[in-house]
């Protein structure tokens, strides 16, 4: 589907947010987002990772707010805008997880020859993270489950782990605290049995070629969103305490653990 924006609109990019009335949300922060910027803005959403990465890569969109893990492997095609602050600090965690009422798995390893659910192939702890902890113990990420399948959404790994239509699966541990605060019946569906090490969060970056006066524009109206009252509020729907322009070294973990599943 072609992005076709009016003359002068800033084009951002995302992928479903797990708001359920995300339609008004967005609305609302496109226009605080047109009244800072001063010109007209256009969200762009796409059902995956790799398509809102291919319209950035291709210039046809100017933001994005993607993963750490395609970030780590385009960086040298993008530019660091912004990171999110989630509970004060830019970080968060994948979270293995398995239905509440499965006593008996507990671990990775656990779940050998079972059915698992994995939210987006360009996704940090919701494809790669697994990957990589599996390599760690041993095991080919390929051979180890009897199948597993893409959700495309993080929301819906919880909800095919939380319904059994999967015996485990990876998402993101800021999706599934605030899923936990917003819908908790679908988290109590659910059981963590591992937690990642802090991983930077999924950041907004900006084509390369963008001009830097719309680069810091843009980076400034995020910074700025604590001090606003309908940012704050923006923010507080999203369950983030703001943003930080961040730097590069926050992903070199998730970097190095791309790497390893690359090797092996």
């Amino acid at each position: 589907m072609p992005v076709r924006a009016e003359p002068g609109a800033l084009r951002i990019g995302l992928t479903p947010v797990f708001l359920d009335d995300q339609m008004s949300f967005l609305t609302r922060w496109r226009v605080w987002l047109e009244r800072r910027l001063k010109r007209p803005v256009m969200f762009v959403q796409r059902g995956s990772y790799r398509e809102v990465l291919d319209l950035i890569r291709g210039g046809k969109i100017d933001f994005a707010w993607i993963c750490g893990y395609p970030y780590v492997r385009y960086r040298h095609e993008l530019r660091l805008v912004a990171v999110p602050l989630w509970r004060g600090r830019p970080y968060y965690q994948s979270y293995l997880i398995v239905p509440a009422d499965d006593r008996k798995s507990n671990a990775l390893t656990d779940l050998r020859g079972k059915v698992f659910a994995y939210s987006d192939p360009d996704s940090n702890s919701g494809y790669l993270y697994p990957q990589y902890r599996l390599t760690t113990l041993g095991e080919n990420p390929a051979t180890f489950f009897s199948r597993n399948f893409f959700t495309w959404g993080h929301r819906k790994v919880v909800e095919a782990v939380g319904v059994g239509l999967s015996d485990g699966g990876a998402v993101d541990g800021y999706v599934w605290e605030t899923l936990a605060e917003t819908h908790p019946a679908l988290t109590r569906a659910t059981r963590i049995i591992e937690r990642s090490p802090d991983l930077g969060h999924p950041p907004f970056a900006a084509r390369p070629d963008i001009p830097e006066q719309e680069l810091q524009q843009f980076r400034a109206a995020l910074l700025g969103m604590p001090a606003d009252a309908e940012g704050a509020e923006l923010l507080r729907l999203l369950r983030l305490d703001g943003f930080v322009a961040g730097q590069p070294s926050l992903f070199d973990e998730i970097a190095r653990m791309a790497a390893r599943v690359r090797r092996a």
